[in-house]
This record gives C-alpha cells, structure tokens and sequence, in this order.
C-alpha cells in the first residue's frame, strides 16, 4: 500500500519525508488493537472501489486522500471520529499543493460520512464516496456476515443486550431509507442485496 500512497501524495507535497511520517501514522492508526473492520484492509477496499468505478469519479486524488484519512481517528465510544479524521487531514494538506477548495472538498467528504443517511450539500464525489464506503452492505452473504461478525468485535466491550439494542436501531435507519445508495450504478448493482443483507442480520439479532 505504500507504493499506492507514495503514487498519490509524491506530486502534491514537495517534503518526502513528511510523506513517509504520514503514511507511517495512518498504517499505526489502522492498524491499532481495536480495530477490526475499520482496518487497513477497508481503505484498500475502497481504493480497489475506485480503481473500479474510476469513470464515477471526477476528482480521484480528493477521493483517494478522503479514503486514506476518513477512518483515521476511531473511537467506536467517540461521535467525534469524522472531525477529527478530517482535521488530520487538513493538517497534512496545508503542507501540500492542492489548492485549498480541493483540501477543504477532502475534509468535507470525510466529515459527510459520519451520516451517510443526511442530505448534504452536494459536492463532487460525495455521492460516490458514501456509496463507496457502504459498498459492503451489499456484499455476498458470506462476506457480509464477516462485516458484521468484524463490527461486533469493534464494540466487544459492549454488554450483548446493549449492543443488540444499539445495532437494531443502526439496521432499522438503515432499512428504513428510500434508498441506501445515491449513485444509480450502485443502487442497481447493490441496493436489494444490501437490503438482504440487513434483514438477515436484523433477524439474527
């Protein structure tokens, strides 16, 4: 993955070993011990995502930079996890070239996924950055479970009564939204295996 960061940050910051420092701290913070699901591996999902539907994007390096930062900082007790992924992202930026509507579009990607049911002002690549980032409720059965068994051990610390209560209401919501994905690409690649998905866990719950 170092080679995928150096590709995209080695012509927007002049300092390389600012870039080796950064790379080095977000590999630390995703790969911490509670983290199960929001891991290395799902930034590489969403990169893969990308690499996919490279002709849904209109800006990849904000893209690319909103994946890397967007689960920077998670705290599965904190509401906070957005914002502050988002301001290591603007800390880091501030040193590069990009131009600061394109570091505060990286930022607000970032900050949009903390509610990804909201509406929000519209801006480029939101709709398929959100998408992106729920691309897993719509996996395989198999792969699905995983999620779920994934997002148990990030709360293992939660009383089972407790965490059931709380997951219902997040599959509920969920369940409960005239659609889960913006893009019609991914509505029609994935909307009614993800609601599958989330009616079986909630039945399981």
């Amino acid at each position: 993955m170092q080679t995928r960061w150096n590709a995209l940050i080695s012509p927007l910051m002049p300092d390389a070993a600012r870039c080796i420092e950064m790379y080095q701290q977000l590999v630390a913070a995703y790969s911490g011990p509670g983290r199960h699901y929001h891991d290395l591996h799902h930034v590489q999902a969403l990169l893969t995502t990308v690499d996919e539907y490279a002709g849904l994007v209109e800006d990849r390096p904000v893209v690319e930079l909103a994946v890397w930062f967007h689960d920077a900082v998670y705290n599965y007790l904190s509401s906070e996890n957005e914002a502050r992924s988002a301001d290591m992202a603007r800390q880091f930026l501030v040193h590069s070239t990009l131009s600061p509507e394109r570091q505060q579009r990286v930022a607000y990607l970032i900050e949009c996924s903390a509610r990804h049911a909201a509406a929000h002002m519209p801006a480029p690549d939101l709709d398929f950055f959100l998408d992106a980032d729920l691309r897993v409720l719509g996996a395989e059965p198999a792969d699905y479970a995983e999620y779920a068994r994934q997002i148990r051990q990030e709360y293992r610390l939660v009383p089972a009564v407790l965490y059931r209560r709380g997951r219902r209401k997040v599959l509920e919501q969920l369940l409960a939204a005239p659609a889960l994905y913006r893009t019609p690409e991914f509505r029609q690649r994935f909307e009614a295996a993800a609601r599958r998905n989330l009616r079986a866990e909630l039945a399981g719950l």
